[in-house]
């Protein structure tokens, strides 16, 4: 099977990771410490605070920053639940933003969905595309809000040259297995703020301070959501690889834009003048007649090897979001789900498995095409 994404661990990964396992120390030691380090210095980030996921990563930038009962938080719907779960379970109530085709929010339509209960704007970069930083930034300063990114897909991507990590008040990036790199599970949250950093550290390690020898203070509530030193080594080995993965998956996908550039059928995401994407993932965006026959493609994929993916079911779509906050319908969020299939992209594949799947997905939609939707 040719996944839509995947990791790539090399003996160089597996010969850090054992080191550590060697050492006296599995957690609270200097790998940790090393890891978030590089994060500042590729990213040009003044702070990063790692953690052992990026679920824990949102939590906490959302727990550093005050957001709880009654707030409102603006937010896209095409995401991981967790990016809106982690300021629910604070007691905000989420807005949902509609989107572009492209899959990132749609900064149009931001402003007048803020109300006086509105504390923060939380944009994804889908699929490693960065969002309009610039403009969402303009807004929030308008209304004094903050502006949280939840990067899990784009660590690695910039946009003129300014490196995500560096664009909103505080941003989040997940190392999970399929992500530009991995520490098999983890995340990090990206600030230039002291006082946020200070407070993240807290909250990640029980809200203890060392005093001296035995001597600790808990000064705030806190969990247990550390990165191990395993995980940390992991993420500096595979950090120093990731403009590497970078460039191989934007090679596959450059090699699809041209390829698909004429097709009737559906379209692809272009990236703006001024833009680099990680290319987590390569989506394609299905036209309305073949809507209708998107599960069968998708079927029909996985039946010929090629492991597909949809990203992603509105989160308002979710039976508990209906439930507590009630029915949404979004037009272009709607559109989208309908629409969007991931197709294989990452560091591990060859120009000919690009071209084999790049046959196998045009003869497929053909075959569909003569089918149509019944509207």
């Amino acid at each position: 099977m040719l996944p839509y994404s995947t990791q790539l661990i090399d003996d160089e990964d597996i010969q850090a990771v054992v080191e550590t396992l060697k050492s006296p120390i599995l957690v609270q030691d200097k790998k940790v410490e090393e890891f978030e380090e590089a994060l500042c210095r590729y990213t040009g980030a003044k702070h990063a605070i790692a953690f052992n996921s990026a679920t824990t990563a949102l939590f906490s930038a959302y727990l550093t920053c005050g957001i709880g009962i009654d707030d409102e938080v603006i937010t896209s719907p095409i995401s991981f639940v967790a990016t809106s779960n982690m300021f629910v379970a604070l007691g905000a109530k989420p807005i949902w933003c509609d989107v572009k085709l492209d899959g990132n929010i749609d900064e149009r339509f931001i402003e007048k969905l803020i109300t006086p209960k509105t504390k923060a704007i939380v944009p994804v970069d889908f699929a490693g595309k960065p969002v309009e930083s610039k403009t969402i930034n303009e807004i929030a300063k308008k209304h004094n809000l903050l502006v949280i990114d939840d990067a899990s897909h784009a660590l690695g991507s910039s946009v003129n040259d300014k490196k995500v990590g560096t664009l909103a008040d505080m941003t989040i990036f997940s190392f999970h297995a399929i992500k530009p790199i991995t520490t098999s599970e983890g995340g990090a949250v990206l600030t230039d703020n002291d006082e946020y950093a200070a407070q993240l550290r807290l909250i990640r390690s029980h809200g203890m301070v060392k005093k001296s020898l035995w001597v600790s203070d808990m000064t705030t509530l806190g969990y247990n959501f550390r990165m191990t030193e395993i995980a940390a080594a992991l993420g500096i080995s595979q950090l120093k690889k990731l403009d590497s993965f970078i460039e191989k998956r934007n090679e596959i996908a450059a090699y699809y834009d041209e390829r698909f550039k004429n097709e009737k059928l559906f379209a692809t995401v272009k990236l703006e003048s001024g833009l680099k994407s990680s290319r987590h993932l390569y989506p394609i965006i299905l036209n309305p007649e073949l809507h209708c026959k998107k599960e069968e493609i998708y079927k029909e994929l996985h039946e010929c090897g090629y492991g597909v993916q949809i990203h992603y079911k509105p989160i308002y779509q979710n039976s508990f979001y209906r439930e507590k906050f009630g029915t949404v319908f979004l037009p272009v969020t709607e559109d989208f789900y309908r629409s969007e299939i991931s197709i294989p992209c990452h560091q591990k594949m060859s120009l000919r498995d690009a071209k084999k799947f790049a046959d196998k997905f045009l003869e497929i939609i053909s075959k569909y095409s003569y089918r149509g939707c019944s509207f």
